[in-house]
């Protein structure tokens, strides 16, 4: 199965200690794709963002690239959230997402949505 990994959740590693892709693997989920929208997102947090959220966001540069990148920068032409939800309905991939309002958009549009669990595990 495959799963869309949210700018947030390639944060969770530096900032929780939790190995997404082992997570993601053990809820069957065998690739992990990552929109161009999300590492611009990383790369702006990289590079502005301070203390523990600027090495959150390059740790998260670096897992992208364990990821298939999909989409265009902004194919949409709308926000982050919008180009992950018009991925995720149009292709029928799952999201993996700790933001509050886009977990109730997908929800709401039928898209499978897997978020971090007291801190310490991925669920469903």
């Amino acid at each position: 199965m495959k799963v869309i990994i949210d700018t947030n959740v390639l944060m969770v590693p530096h900032q929780f200690g939790v190995d997404i892709f082992e997570e993601l693997a053990s809820l069957g989920y065998d690739e992990c794709l990552v929109p161009r929208v999300v590492v611009a997102e990383l790369l702006s947090l990289a590079d502005s963002a301070k203390g523990n959220d600027r090495i959150a966001a390059r740790v998260g540069l670096s897992l992208a690239e364990r990821c298939r990148v999909v989409g265009g920068v902004n194919s949409g032409g709308g926000s982050a959230d919008d180009e992950i939800l018009r991925l995720a309905v149009h292709e029928g991939f799952s999201v993996c997402t700790n933001d509050a309002m886009l977990r109730k958009r997908l929800s709401g549009s039928g898209v499978t949505v897997v978020y971090l669990r007291s801190r310490r595990r991925l669920s469903v």
